[in-house]
């Protein structure tokens, strides 16, 4: 049994290349006690991902070079040595960017395919999916009537966000590049406006979207984005700090907030949110989007790209804002 896998060969200078990786082929490793055999089917390309590239302090141990790259996952568990999981389990871990992985079950869960499609749990069922839910609800706390802005609003964690905002009575505008995207977030996700940063002047924008001002901003990009959503909001405002794909592949210092003032004139906060703070909750949170899927309220979009030797530029779509929706790599190509 041949294993197919992406190691971390150097740790990249802006943008990741092919060159950043290791792919290898290997034999899959016996197992020792408490431990389970995977046949990974679907990887999880995040954003995040570029940050776990990186030698630095953080929020999780950076990827080592030589080791396989850090990624979640769902598939299946062929063997087991462990009494909590079974074969033809199936299963969503981080278990990295490789074919087979043989781990141990600290952070494996069951889920269930009967339910939704596997590539589910790696979107609105799965960490995506999880931010969006705690990082509005529990930290954007956001009421009926309020206006909620979020940048990213076509990719996998601000689309949820969007919607999710709505299901709670309030006024989303999306921020979000390209009139295809634009489009899809009003006529298919039900944004009430959506803002294309590739061709509009955001702050005039966002002046004519968010008459009354900004209340919540869940913000995924960063940069100038936030700059000018920060001279729009109102008292008592809440910003949430998600992420900043604008700034992963600076070659130069991480460009801040010139507008941070504002917080202080407004009486507004600025939070950042990491989702595994939430894991204690995620079934909760799971539940409830489920329900609001199975009744329409939550449009669940999945970008599928199939074979793993595609990996390196597959990533790069993130970067590139090609995804709409959730960006996940199905393993084997078919």
């Amino acid at each position: 049994m041949k294993n197919k896998q992406f190691l971390l060969a150097a740790r990249p200078v802006g943008l990741p290349t092919r060159q950043n990786w290791d792919y290898v082929e290997t034999e899959v490793a016996e197992l020792a006690d408490n431990q389970v055999l995977i046949q990974v089917e679907y990887i999880s390309l995040d954003p995040a991902m570029r940050g776990w590239m990186n030698d630095g302090k953080s929020y999780i141990e950076p990827v080592q070079i030589g080791a396989v790259m850090r990624a979640g996952t769902v598939g299946k568990v062929l063997k087991s040595t462990s009494s909590e999981f079974s074969e033809g389990d199936y299963v969503y871990g981080h278990c990295g960017v490789q074919k087979y992985a043989v781990v141990g079950i600290e952070g494996l869960h069951k889920i269930d395919p009967s339910l939704a499609p596997l590539e589910r749990y790696l979107g609105v069922l799965g960490m995506p999916g999880m931010t969006a839910y705690f990082g509005l609800l529990d930290t954007g706390l956001p009421k009926a009537g309020e206006t909620v802005v979020v940048s990213g609003a076509a990719g996998a964690v601000g689309s949820i966000v969007g919607q999710i905002a709505k299901i709670k009575g309030c006024r989303v505008v999306g921020i979000a590049g390209g009139a295809d995207k634009c489009a899809y977030l009003v006529n298919e996700l039900g944004f009430d406006a959506a803002i294309d940063y590739k061709s509009e002047d955001v702050q005039k924008a966002l002046r004519a979207a968010c008459p009354k001002g900004v209340d919540v901003y869940f913000d995924n990009v960063g940069g100038d984005i936030l700059d000018n959503v920060l001279t729009q909001i109102r008292m008592k405002a809440r910003i949430v700090i998600c992420g900043a794909i604008s700034q992963y592949n600076n070659t130069t210092a991480v460009k801040g907030p010139s507008n941070y003032l504002s917080l202080l004139v407004n009486r507004a906060r600025m939070e950042g949110i990491v989702v595994f703070d939430n894991v204690a909750n995620y079934s909760k949170a799971a539940t409830e989007m489920a329900g609001w899927i199975a009744e329409g309220k939550l449009i669940a979009k999945e970008h599928v790209v199939k074979g793993i030797e595609h990996f390196p530029e597959t990533l790069l779509m993130l970067f590139n804002g090609e995804n709409m929706g959730k960006l996940v790599l199905k393993v084997e190509a078919d």
